[in-house]
């Protein structure tokens, strides 16, 4: 069995389990993306990035 860090979507705990222990809300796996030499979507991070120090 995989052990994967799994993040609260209602109180952004972290946890191991299925549920969050703290408030029973909805949770998702956190994970980095699969790292690719090939990135297809760089440009738009560099923009997104580039937008967000000039703000």
């Amino acid at each position: 069995m995989k052990m994967k860090m799994h993040k609260c979507c209602s109180c952004n705990e972290y946890t191991i389990s299925q549920a969050c222990p703290h408030c029973g809300g909805k949770i998702k796996v956190v994970f980095p993306p699969k790292y690719s030499i090939e990135d297809k979507y760089g440009k738009y991070r560099r923009k997104l990035k580039e937008e967000m120090l000039n703000k």
